[in-house]
Parts: structure tokens; sequence; C-alpha cells
């Protein structure tokens, strides 16, 4: 997109045209001034750089962005005005103001007696729109497979539970009607199992929630049987607010998610929680001004690369004893909230994510 045209001035004091576009965009936008200091920032450029416009302006953009490696934010500058062309930069690690490491694709554009344009975009959240776009699709398709699985094996079994209940009825001795009572208890266990693979029963029933409170009533659960050598942490953010969410179906998705972690440890290692307030966070296709961030974290070997694109369905699991429900009973809760959940996995480090977003209060 060419900026320039729509873009003039600062958001704050003067005239922005077109600044409901820019501001809407998910691509970070920073102007520059001749100086170098910065005069704009779109809001997500605030949340790829973990500042605020109101923070940053005026301050020089080196001070809040370092690119890794030789070549430095100054010598971008100078070949796009020595050039005339844009200059792109794919994949660049960049270190923010608060010490984290980003990895950014950077376009650069001088602008004729204004200072320069800088478009950001993270790599990470190019990779998290593409895997929610595949997300979405195998979400829908597998809801549909399992209803109409739910609906062909249930009409068999209400058949046969109907059948064992008249036989049992007509046996004359209590020893033969211990083998109805048998085929009746495993055609309610398949009920219940097909009853899980169809996902939470019914809609969440919204309340007020802390966070907090839920996550640690998960953990005082996992607590009790908690294995030697694993050590169960957290780092809570206090300041962050309620929620609406159903608490119930809140401690389903976060038991399933520390239990995961919990055998994935193999009882030698250790579980995070952590939670966080962020603005501006993009998903489904929207950017959402203010979310609660819940991370669930372990240090175990981490799950395999061609594994991961597959973790959320129905059926899948790395586990001989799984079933593969879990994961997916987590992603359709989440989503009747309104949330997403993704993850990252690499050898020492999985992190579950869960995004609740939140209303601006007045």
């Amino acid at each position: 997109m060419d900026y320039r045209a729509i873009l003039t001035s600062p958001r704050s004091g003067s005239t922005l045209t077109g600044a409901g576009l820019i501001e809407a965009l998910d691509s970070g936008v920073v102007h520059l001034d001749e100086d170098r200091r910065i005069l704009y920032l779109n809001p997500a450029a605030e949340h790829l750089l973990k500042v605020s416009l109101s923070q940053a302006r005026g301050r020089a953009y080196a001070e809040l962005c370092v690119p890794e490696g030789p070549e430095g934010l100054d010598t971008m500058l100078d070949a796009a005005v020595a050039s005339g062309r844009i200059q792109y930069r794919r994949a660049l690690p960049l270190h923010r103001v608060d010490g984290d490491l980003v990895v950014l694709d950077m376009v650069i554009s001088a602008l004729e007696g204004s200072g320069w344009l800088i478009e950001l975009r993270s790599v990470e959240l190019s990779l998290r729109q593409t895997e929610e776009a595949l997300q979405e699709r195998v979400y829908l398709s597998a809801q549909e497979m399992l209803r109409g699985l739910a609906h062909e094996i249930k009409n068999p079994l209400g058949g046969l539970r109907g059948a064992a209940q008249l036989l049992d009825a007509e046996l004359p001795r209590a020893d033969l009607r211990e083998y109805t009572r048998i085929i009746l208890h495993e055609v309610d266990r398949l009920r219940g199992l097909v009853d899980r693979l169809r996902g939470p029963a019914g809609a969440p029933v919204l309340q007020s929630v802390n966070i907090h409170a839920v996550l640690e009533h998960c953990r005082r659960l996992l607590q009790t049987d908690l294995p030697e050598g694993m050590v169960l942490r957290f780092d809570y953010d206090p300041s962050l607010p309620e929620i609406q969410a159903d608490p119930g179906q809140l401690v389903q998705v976060f038991l399933n998610l520390l239990r995961n972690a919990e055998q994935a440890v193999q009882g030698r290692g250790q579980v995070l929680l952590r939670t966080r307030i962020e603005r501006q966070v993009p998903w489904m296709q929207r950017i959402h001004s203010l979310a609660v961030r819940v991370d669930v974290v372990d240090d175990g070997p981490g799950i395999p690369a061609d594994f991961l694109p597959r973790i959320f369905l129905p059926l899948i699991t790395t586990r001989p004893e799984g079933m593969g429900m879990g994961l997916a009973i987590v992603q359709g809760i989440v989503r009747a909230h309104g949330g997403a959940v993704h993850c990252r996995s690499r050898p020492g480090e999985t992190v579950f994510s869960v995004w609740f977003p939140l209303e601006r209060r007045p």
C-alpha cells in the first residue's frame, strides 16, 4: 500500500488524512521526520514496538528498535534516500526497547521533504494468520464430520440400549442379568465418548470472571498429585480486569493445557502460568483493542514440527493412551468465548497462548 498519499502528519495536533484506514491496519506504520525522530505510530506499530505514541513521539527510532547485525537503521534510511527506491528487509531481527527480540519484515520509503515512512509486519503474525485461516477451515470441517459421526453412532447405540433393557427384564437369573448390565454400562460409556467428540454441550454462560481465580483453582487441583521433580510456577499481572466468560468452561480449558504440560515434562521440569494484558492484538481478521493473554509454558522436549499444525484436530494424539480430544475441546471453548489459542514450540520451550477479548470501559 502507498501510505504517502494518505499520511501527511501526526495523529494528534494536526490532520491525518485516511487515519481511520491506517489505524485499522494490522501492519505497523511509523512516520519519521527529517531528524529521524518519530512523528507518528499507528496502533499496530505501538503493539509491535511495545511503546505508545505519546511515549515515542520526538524520540529517535533507533532508541526503540535496533536491528541485529552489521546493518543499522541509519544505513537503511540513507539507502532509501540515495537510491530513490523503497528498501525491503525480510525477516529482520530487531531488539525492542523492552529488550525482547522480534522478527519483522520492514519496508522503508523516503518522503521528499518530510522524512521517512516505515512499514513493519511481524513474521510471527503472518504465520499466525495463516495458521488461523487453516484452523478455521479445519475446525468447521471437523465439526461437520463429528456431528455426522455422532448421529450415525448414537442411533444404533439407542437401539442396542433398548434391546439390552428388554432382555434384562426377561432374564430369570441375576448372574445372567449381570451381562446385560455390562452391555448397558458400555453403551452409556460410548454415548459419553460421542458427546465428548461433539465438544462443549452448550454455549458458554457468561459472567464476570477473575481469570486468576480460575487459574489458581486449576493450579491447586494439579498441585495435589504433582510429581516430586516437577515445579509449577506462576507469573500473574495483578492489574488484569475481569473478563466475561463461563468459569466452568475456563477450568476445563486450563486443566487440559496444564495436564498436557505435566505430561510433556514427564514429571521432571517446570510449568509456568503467565498472564498479561495486550493492546491492539490481531486475531480472526480483527484488531482487538484490549485483550487478556494467558500462557501455559513448559520446558519439555517440544512438539515435533511436522505434528504442530495438526495438534488442534480431533482424534490426533502422540500418546498411545490419549483420545486426542483435549486440544480440540480447548479450541472449541476458546472460540465460543470469542478468543484465540495458538501454540509455538521448540525443544526446551512450548507455549500455549490463549487470548480473551476485553471491552473498553468508559
